[in-house]
Order: C-alpha cells, then sequence, then structure tokens
C-alpha cells in the first residue's frame, strides 16, 4: 500500500505541479526500488505458499504413517493377547501334568503291592491256557477218530460226490447231495439216504457226548407244488425227515437232534446254472460236542495240575 501512495504521489506531482528533474529521478528511483521490493515479496509469497502445501501433503503422510502405525499398533496388541492366552493354556497343562505326575507317584507306590496278585493271576491264566490246549487237543482228536470212522464206513456203496465230510475245529460236517437224499422236488427220502443215515446214526450212538444237527437247503428256485410255501418251507421239512429218520427209525435220542432249514441261501455256487443249482440243494449233518460238556472242557477247576 505504501508503494501505491508513492507512485500516485509521483504521478499527482508531475502533473499539478512543476517538480526539479533531481526531485522527479529520486522518486522514480524509489518507485522502481519499491516496485522490485513488491516483486520480490511476491516471489517470497509464492515460495511460502509452495512451502505451506508441501507442508499440509507431507502433513497427510505422516498421518497416514500415524494410522498404519495404530493400526500395527492394535494388530500387536491383538497378538499380545492370543500370546497371554497360550501362556496360561501352558500354564494349566503345566498344572495338570504336575497332577498327573503327583498321581503316578501315588499310583507306582501301590504298584508293587499289585505286582504279587499279578504273578499270582498270571500264573492261573497259564493253568487256564494248558486247559484249553488240552481241550483243543481232545476236542481235535474226538473230530478225527468221527471223520476216520465215518469215511470208513459211508465209503461202502456211496459214491463220494455224493457224500462229502469235513472237519472244522472241534465240528464234523458231512455234506449230502440233494439227489441222493431226497425224491425230486420233496421231503421225502430215498432208500440210499437212509442207508447213509443208518451209518451215521450207528456213529453217533456210541457217543453220547454229541449232537447232531441237520440243515436242509434249497436253490433259488421258486417251490411249486401246495404242500410247501416257499424255499424256506422245503428246506426246514427237508431236514425235519432226516431227523424223524434218526430218531424212529435207529433210535438216536431226539433229546441230541437239532432240525434247521436255511433255505436258498448260505449258497456254495452260483444259482445262474444248473450246476451250481445242484451244489446248493444240498442237506448238512453237523456232529459237534454237547454245549455243556464243551464248557466243561473249560472249566477253570478242571486245568490239570
Amino acid at each position: 500500500m505504501r508503494y501505491l501512495l508513492l507512485g500516485l504521489a509521483v504521478v499527482t506531482m508531475a502533473t499539478t505541479s512543476c517538480v526539479s528533474k533531481k526531485t522527479l529521478e529520486a522518486l522514480q528511483s524509489d518507485y522502481d526500488q519499491s516496485a522490485r521490493d513488491l516483486s520480490k515479496c511476491g516471489q517470497d509469497l509464492n515460495a511460502q505458499m509452495a512451502l505451506i502445501e508441501q507442508c499440509e501433503s507431507d502433513k497427510e503422510a505422516l498421518r497416514g504413517n500415524v494410522r498404519e502405525l495404530q493400526t500395527t499398533v492394535s494388530n500387536k496388541d491383538g497378538q499380545i493377547n492370543d500370546l497371554r492366552a497360550q501362556i496360561e493354556d501352558l500354564r494349566a497343562q503345566r498344572d495338570k501334568q504336575m497332577e498327573q505326575v503327583t498321581g503316578l507317584t501315588v499310583l507306582s507306590q501301590s504298584a508293587n503291592a499289585n505286582i504279587d496278585r499279578t504273578l499270582g493271576q498270571m500264573e492261573k491264566r497259564d493253568d487256564y491256557i494248558r486247559l484249553l490246549q488240552a481241550a483243543k487237543t481232545k476236542a481235535d482228536s474226538i473230530n478225527l477218530a468221527l471223520s476216520v470212522n465215518l469215511k470208513s464206513q459211508l465209503s461202502q456203496g456211496i459214491a463220494d460226490r455224493d457224500v462229502e465230510i469235513k472237519v472244522d475245529k472241534t465240528v464234523v460236517f458231512i455234506n449230502l447231495s440233494d439227489k441222493m437224499v431226497y425224491q425230486s422236488g420233496s421231503s421225502i427220502l430215498t432208500p440210499r439216504a437212509k442207508e447213509v443215515l443208518a451209518k451215521i446214526a450207528l456213529i453217533v450212538q456210541g457217543r453220547e457226548d454229541l449232537e447232531v444237527m441237520v440243515e436242509g437247503y434249497t436253490d433259488n428256485r421258486p417251490i411249486k407244488r401246495d404242500c410247501y410255501e416257499d424255499n424256506w418251507d422245503l428246506s426246514v421239512k427237508r431236514a425235519t425227515s432226516v431227523v424223524r429218520v434218526l430218531q424212529n427209525d435207529y433210535g438216536v435220542d431226539p433229546n441230541r437232534l437239532i432240525a434247521a432249514g436255511r433255505g436258498e441261501y448260505n449258497v456254495l455256487a452260483s444259482n445262474d446254472t444248473p450246476e451250481g443249482r445242484n451244489i446248493n440243494r444240498r442237506t448238512r449233518i453237523i456232529i459237534l460236542p454237547k454245549i455243556d460238556q464243551f464248557y466243561d472242557l473249560l472249566n477253570p477247576d478242571n486245568a490239570p495240575n
């Protein structure tokens, strides 16, 4: 403002009055200096404005850094809390382990007292194991003798493919083909079947410690006779026909006889072919120790000394 007034004064003096050249030149020089000063002030102002803008930009950048640092601090706080929780868990585990160690110490104090009892029990178990081995040997011997006797007596006049004798653990299995035992599609026994059953009955009657289970099997072809409801019915009636012959014709104690029908299930071969169906139509006679006598073999009181 001062420089503006000075300029106006110079102009006024030049126009309204006559001044000396020297005074005018001095005034002009002051004006020019004032203009230069004004220009420099403008430059300084621009520089300061640029500096202010840079400061504002730096301030925003610093604010961004502060926000990032705040986020980092928050994350670190979360990690610290997680670590504190882990430390608490570890302390709890340590305390639990200490309790277990204490419990083990108490157990170890009573362990020595239990050793003698355990050794005594092991000795009894050894006796029982010897008993089981003896029972198995006895059962195997019985089955072997039965198998030999059956094969010897049944081999005369009977084709091998019609009679099959197997020994499995404590049981003797006698498989009889369908065509040998029954008339076609019925439960009526053939004379040939009765001949085989007579030989089986002779062996069974000599061993009162044995039971006889008779199982009837069929193929999967539906039965078409009024006297049989289905294959279940046919298989049961075939089994009971065999049991009745053993009881009524050959005097086997009925308390030692069991009849069971297995129907068309538990096949030995595929029912899709005539050969397979022929194999599945069968009667199986199972000779096994009586349950009560079998348990007697396993009685620890009967263990050998």
